[in-house]
């Protein structure tokens, strides 16, 4: 018996006996944060993370100086779960890094969001694609404030002339969650359009996500 727990019903035990699925999201936080404090356990600190971040969706944007500010979170246990989300973003993301082609905006939805989702500042990402439309590279062209970044079109092409991509595809978030594109977004797209057939790389769609949902401006006839 450990801290009043049986030892047959501490978190890896049971992860072992009957497979993670079977424990609680506070278990599974509690295994990665590993141990406890003074006067509070894993399990202790594991509760108090959910109840600031109430939503793994919100835990899993924050940053290691950030889950420091709950009492237990040292730099260690920070720092592991920060990796083990990048590493869930990664998994999500991984199918479509294979060459799979690119069908629909919803593909790149599914794609993009684990990468997109979290964040807390915009970022503009760039997908390569082959001539069989297969994404080839994921680059990130500008990260920004809460609300705004800064796109110039030969950033743009770049990379994608020296790759020999035959399209492209913009991809950014809105942190605030609202997908609608701004004026600002139009613009940019429709100046990067414009500068497509210029260099002959034509710009297929551009996505924007805001959690759970996206705007495809391909969808709405913008480009």
């Amino acid at each position: 018996m450990l801290n009043g727990i049986q030892t047959s019903d501490r978190p890896r035990e049971r992860l072992v006996r009957i497979g993670a699925k079977a424990l609680t999201t506070v278990e599974l936080l509690a295994l990665l944060i590993n141990h406890g404090t003074s006067g509070s356990s894993a399990i202790d600190i594991a509760m108090d993370l959910l109840e600031k971040f109430p939503k793994l969706t919100d835990l899993a944007g924050r940053d290691v100086s950030e889950l420091k500010r709950i009492h237990g979170m040292g730099t260690a246990k920070a720092a592991t779960l920060c990796a083990a989300f990048e590493l869930a973003n990664r998994i999500q993301g991984e199918p479509f890094d294979s060459g799979k082609i690119i069908g629909s905006p919803h593909n790149v939805y599914k794609m993009m969001s684990p990468k997109l989702r979290h964040l807390r500042f915009e970022s503009f990402h760039v997908l390569l694609l082959n001539t069989a439309n297969q994404i080839v590279r994921d680059i990130i062209v500008s990260e920004g404030s809460l609300n705004s970044v800064t796109i110039h079109p030969r950033e743009v092409f770049r990379m994608a002339i020296t790759e020999n991509a035959a399209a492209i595809i913009l991809v950014h978030n809105h942190p605030s969650g609202n997908t609608e594109p701004s004026p600002q977004d139009i613009s940019i797209t429709k100046q990067i359009a414009d500068a497509g057939i210029v260099v002959g790389i034509k710009v297929l769609d551009h996505l924007i996500i805001g959690g759970d949902y996206y705007t495809s401006l391909a969808e709405r006839n913008i480009l």
